[in-house]
């Protein structure tokens, strides 16, 4: 037993001269297979045993023929072994390379499906990682084509929406300067209106570049629903007159909201006007505001008959105008995408569902704290 330290000692430097050694040759072999690095390990395993062995032998501590015996044992142990690593490392290659043909799909347009047989947990997590990359580049890629499908249309329709009037006014300038107009004023009458027609178009095509270059600054003030209602119906109520639509309250309470005055006046005008147009004549845009939980429901329902299912999610995108018009009161379809743009700038979300008769245009904004008293 008083031999049992100066044993250890001895195996202890032993080990420790093939652990070194070992450790050299998996830092050379870094970049290599994983296989390789498995047979050098069970190599440094092993030659740590026969080192310490060898050096127990070495100092007159074993027989010739019990070092034969275990150097024998040592051996058949480290083949067994690096038989075993070499299968290890075949089959995490195997699954790696499945993984890598897998992958290939990735930024392709193709669909990513995991490899079918076993993994280790550590490829068979990266597998699960790629798949939920390999989704949202999807879903990235599908918004990227709607939005130049819509860009597309966008130009498309902008060109035409500018050049007919543009047209007609070119026209009506060349009547007047020929003296061959027969009511001159009635020619100053249309030409201001087409005028003022293609200006309220280039603004809101300035305020959508704006809301796209996310540089539009909002001034937030704490503003009652109330208000902000009012004043839209007042704004609207002469055009709801002329296509004689009753503009309704459908009950609107009185509730704090910190948003832009400015803006969210712009954002009611748009959804008033917009409903006012697809309404029948004797038809009724209804506008009501609610609190809901820690929201405040702006909704204005139109009585337009509804709207395709199929088009309702891209009633909000720019240049959606639901029909194949392009004369006015039509526009460039820009209203519900600014309406959109302005409403996420502060933090809110819209929303559109049909409703029995018409559809109904929702904005959600984070309601401001309740006063006391």
């Amino acid at each position: 037993m008083r031999d049992l330290p100066l044993i250890a000692l001895y195996a202890a430097a032993g080990a420790a001269a093939a652990g070194v050694a070992g450790a050299l040759v998996l830092a050379a072999v870094r970049r290599r297979s994983v296989a390789v690095s498995l047979a050098v390990l069970i190599g440094v395993t092993v030659g740590a045993l026969l080192a310490g062995t060898l050096s127990v032998a070495w100092a007159m501590f074993l027989s010739a023929h019990d070092l034969a015996v275990v150097v024998t044992v040592g051996l058949t142990g480290a083949l067994a072994a690096t038989a075993t690593a070499l299968l290890l490392g075949r089959w995490v290659i195997g699954a790696h390379r499945a993984l890598e043909r897998s992958a290939h799909a990735l930024g392709e347009g193709g669909a990513f499906a995991p490899p079918a047989g076993p993994m280790p947990a550590e490829l068979a997590s990266l597998a699960h990682r790629l798949a939920e990359a390999d989704a949202r580049l999807a879903a990235s890629r599908e918004r990227e084509r709607a939005l130049e499908t819509s860009r597309r249309e966008l130009v498309a329709w902008i060109s035409h929406d500018l050049r007919s009037p543009l047209a007609g006014l070119r026209a009506m300038a060349e009547a007047l300067e020929d003296g061959i107009a027969e009511d001159p004023a009635r020619y100053h009458r249309q030409i201001r209106g087409e005028v003022e027609r293609l200006g309220s178009m280039v603004g809101d095509l300035f305020e959508l570049s704006r809301i796209q270059a996310g540089s539009l600054a909002l001034t937030p003030t704490r503003i009652s629903v109330y208000d902000l209602v009012s004043d839209a119906i007042a704004g609207a109520d002469p055009l709801a007159g002329e296509r004689g639509v009753l503009l309704a309250n459908d009950g609107v309470a009185p509730l704090p909201v910190e948003v832009d005055g400015k803006e969210m006046s712009r954002v009611l005008a748009n959804l008033l006007v917009n409903a006012i147009r697809h309404t029948p004549a004797d038809g009724t845009v209804a506008v009501s505001a609610a609190r809901h939980a820690d929201s405040v429901v702006l909704s204005v329902t139109d009585g337009c008959g509804g709207i395709p299912t199929e088009d309702l999610p891209r009633v909000f995108d720019t240049g959606w105008r639901g029909t194949d018009a392009r004369t006015p009161p039509a526009g460039a379809g820009l209203g519900l995408a600014i309406v959109r743009g302005i409403v996420e700038a502060h933090a809110g979300s819209t929303r559109v569902r049909n409703v029995p008769g018409g559809c109904r245009f929702e904005v959600i904004l984070p309601a401001g704290e309740r006063t006391g008293g």
